[in-house]
């Protein structure tokens, strides 16, 4: 196995944790401050908004230093703001640190992700990519139930102190497992920029920044669902949260293969397509109790094939510039994220049930298939 992949895993396990465990706390955050739980929700979308700014911004100016150093740095950032999202007393100030713990996460992924495709052999890279984000899949697995658990019943402070310290093995194992490597893109802001300059680019951040947008309108909201719809106990949700990261780990495992196989547009169309139909299924099933477990599976496997198909189709984009355009993908991720999270809170605020963001997911995911159908038919085959 190789050990510069797990490296980019442990950062993926950390990551994972800080992102997604808030879904599963956020009603102990609400009770805790004091606040509605579509406030609280606001933390979700600072998060992804920290991302949006520090993914273009982190990746530009450390254009030069070596990848190895640059991990370490932005993993340094990440345990300094989750320690300060852990302790801030009060809403103004755990909405700053919220922010700010966001603005590693895209350069992250994006140095990681070009990163981890070298590290492999040609035609294996999707699979490469997948690996490192199986770290944030086993969060989602292990990581986000067991913090939903300590949020539940001890505090979520306890909860976002552990993830702070996650970021301690993350710096070890990149330290000693990563090898030292040089840039593979050029340095140079103007070229870098230039990327953006093309419409192809343009067009895959609207298939990110709006497909992945199915996938947050319906976790934001999955812990209200399944107990006011659903039906279940709030103490059952860290189960539905570790079924869900069950469906993750092997959902990402799928869309790296996938994007090998068949092509990552491809993949990507097919994906996006198929968790449109999941989340119909989702609002149509959500008061059935029993169904809730299924789903819960079911849906976080659908959702995170998507990931390394759409990182592949922007570093293979990009040449010359992969670093920047891998980061562009975390931060339209995390658009998506953003997205998600507030039109999916639309007709909760309207007085409808909290099955209803799912609606939204089936026509973002839709969007995102047809858009990237676009970017098949206009850039690929020609």
């Amino acid at each position: 196995m190789n050990k510069g992949l797990i490296a980019l895993a442990f950062g993926g396990l950390a990551i994972g944790m800080t992102e997604f465990t808030m879904m599963g706390i956020l009603q102990d955050i609400a009770k805790d401050q004091q606040i509605e739980i579509t406030q609280a929700a606001h933390f979700i979308a600072l998060y992804a908004l920290g991302v949006v700014v520090g993914a273009p911004i982190l990746t530009i100016f450390t254009g030069k230093i070596a990848p190895k150093k640059v991990l370490l740095l932005l993993m340094l950032l990440f345990i300094v703001f989750n320690g300060l999202f852990a302790i801030a007393p009060e809403y103004s100030t755990l909405a700053i640190s919220r922010f700010m713990s966001g603005l590693p996460h895209g350069a992250f992924f994006g140095v990681g992700s070009v990163v981890a495709a070298q590290l492999v052999q040609k035609g294996k890279e999707a699979q490469a990519i997948a690996f490192m984000f199986t770290g944030m899949t086993i969060a989602n697995l292990a990581g986000v139930p067991l913090g939903t658990y300590i949020g539940h019943h001890y505090s979520w402070r306890i909860t976002y102190g552990i993830i702070a310290a996650l970021g301690l093995i993350t710096i070890a194992s990149i330290y000693f497992w990563l090898p030292n490597m040089n840039n593979k893109t050029n340095g140079d802001l103007k070229q870098q920029l230039s990327y953006f300059k093309q419409a192809k680019a343009w067009l895959i951040v609207a298939v990110i920044s709006i497909g992945t947008g199915g996938l947050f309108s319906w976790i934001t909201y999955i812990s209200p669902m399944v107990t006011k719809v659903g039906g279940l106990n709030e103490d059952r949700v860290p189960f539905i949260m570790i079924l869900v990261g069950l469906g993750m780990f092997f959902g990402n495992i799928l869309g790296g293969k996938l994007a090998d196989t068949i092509s990552p547009t491809k993949a990507a169309i097919a994906c996006f397509t198929t968790m449109a139909l999941t989340l119909v299924t989702v609002y149509f099933t959500a008061h059935i109790t029993s169904l809730a477990y299924v789903m819960a599976f079911v849906t976080g496997m659908v959702a995170f094939t998507i990931g390394s198909p759409l990182q592949m189709m922007l570093i293979t984009s990009a040449k010359g510039s992969e670093n920047i355009a891998a980061a562009a993908g975390q931060a339209s991720f995390n658009i998506g994220n953003t997205l998600g999270a507030y039109l999916g809170g639309i007709p909760i605020t309207l007085g409808y049930a909290y099955n209803s963001p799912v609606l939204v997911g089936v026509g973002m995911a839709g969007i995102g298939a047809m858009l990237a159908t676009v970017y098949l038919k206009k850039y690929l085959e020609r």
